[in-house]
């Protein structure tokens, strides 16, 4: 079973199998389908998240270079610095 997935069908049976009426075992498979979904990280989706983070890094040091750059000139100005 590759990674992510969820054998209902098996979970099912396994329940059944434990005691637990049909309506039960559905009930419990479908709740624990659902939690084990909705946790999954795609490598879709991590390759898109490390994107966006790397945009982010790239912004972020665009950004310190420009405000070190603004600090340096000011401070300089007054003393006949640039």
């Amino acid at each position: 079973m590759a990674a992510g997935t969820f054998d209902t069908l098996r979970a099912a049976k396994a329940l059944t199998a434990a005691g637990f009426d049909a309506d039960q075992a559905e009930a419990i498979t479908g709740i624990t389908r659902d939690a084990v979904s909705e946790g999954v990280a795609t490598k879709a989706g991590l390759a898109a998240l490390e994107n966006r983070m790397l945009r982010f890094g790239v912004g972020l040091a665009f950004a310190i270079v420009a405000a070190q750059t603004a600090l340096t000139v000011g401070f300089l100005r007054p003393l006949g610095g640039a």
